[in-house]
């Protein structure tokens, strides 16, 4: 099942607000699309990037309907673009489409599915990817893994990057256990991580996201993996709030903190991490809890939904092309070492 779909003129989504319930919401106009942004209806990199390419191919059906402008097009691609500032997948996606604008409807419709078809090809090679360098690290035995936010299918379009990673794992019987960092305020690990790992008869256990790093500190985590929401020039790298400890700590304690994402998520034009806009969310995010206030009236809140995990603390990135060793970096530049993929060991991997 798709995460994100185009079906008869419009873009149908699973709605991530109503997880673990399966939703599925139509989205008829740019202005739904910018609102399923915006409300966290869809979110994940490579799932923003899905439905950026698709929201410009919508903005073009409509546009046909009354007359097609291509100026009007590229006037709702900004928008889309600029509905979530920290996820460069979703600027890249449109991006990557607007050279179809100039020829008409069905050409951006065309560059947006090739689009959609390229991301699920990509998660699933660096998912195997992931899989052989966890292996290299770990050996062949099962392996407790920690993983934060939610980096699975749902945040794709079929497959995942750090939960692709675990699913391939899985296969080969070397998963023993997955903690998950229920990923406050909004709960993707409890609400969707868990999910989809139970749906996958991954062994998990959920746990509240201070509990994380002294777990790693306890010796009972082999390694750390998650996603990113960009990956800045210097590999710094930008994802849900709540990761850094988890660098801290798996440096601190000596095991691996991956990375796995899509080449797209790296920004060149973003030198480092700081040079990144975060995005800070409503603060009833945070200070209510099912309708209920958990705080005094008088409270305010503090809700940013990213942090920067500096590149010296990242062991690995894993894109689908090769990876890349910030950690490693042996030029006086702070040059990272990249590895291509003939250069790793493939064990199991194919």
């Amino acid at each position: 099942m798709r995460t994100i779909e185009w079906v008869d003129g419009h873009v149908d989504v699973i709605d991530q607000t109503a997880l673990p319930q399966q939703r599925r919401v139509a989205l008829h106009t740019v202005s739904e699309v910018v609102d399923a942004i915006r409300r966290l209806v869809v979110r994940g990199a490579p799932a923003l990037g899905a439905l950026g390419a698709l929201g410009v191919a919508l903005a073009a059906a409509r546009s046909a309907e009354r007359g097609y402008d291509p100026q009007a097009v590229r006037a709702d691609a900004r928008r889309i673009a600029g509905a979530r500032p920290t996820a460069v997948h979703l600027s890249w996606a449109v991006q990557h489409v607007l050279p179809a604008v100039s020829r008409g409807p069905a050409a951006v419709a065309d560059a947006a599915q090739a689009l959609v078809e390229a991301d699920v090809r990509a998660c699933a090679t660096l998912s195997r990817l992931g899989a052989a360098l966890l292996r290299s690290y770990v050996g062949d035995r099962p392996m407790v893994l920690h993983t934060h936010g939610n980096a699975g299918a749902l945040a794709g379009v079929e497959w995942g990057t750090a939960l692709g990673v675990v699913r391939t794992l899985h296969a080969d019987s070397l998963i023993r256990m997955v903690v998950v960092g229920e990923t406050r305020p909004l709960l993707q690990g409890s609400r969707i991580t868990a999910v989809e790992l139970a749906q996958l008869g991954v062994p998990h256990q959920v746990v509240v996201d201070a509990a994380g790093p002294g777990l790693i500190a306890s010796g009972q985590i082999d390694v750390v993996i998650v996603g990113a929401d960009r990956i800045a020039a210097n590999y710094d790298v930008v994802n849900k709030v709540g990761t850094y400890p988890l660098a801290l700590a798996a440096a601190r304690a000596g095991i691996p903190f991956v990375v796995a994402a899509p080449t797209a998520t790296l920004d060149w034009d973003a030198p480092t991490g700081s040079a990144v806009s975060i995005e800070y969310r409503d603060p009833d995010e945070v200070l209510l809890v099912g309708g209920w206030r958990m705080a005094p009236a008088t409270s305010a809140a503090l809700n940013p939904a990213f942090d920067v995990t500096p590149a010296d603390l990242v062991t690995a990135i894993v894109t689908e092309s090769r990876v890349i060793e910030p950690s490693r970096a042996a030029e006086p530049t702070g040059m990272a070492r990249a590895l291509t993929v003939p250069a790793m060991r493939m064990a199991g991997a194919s």
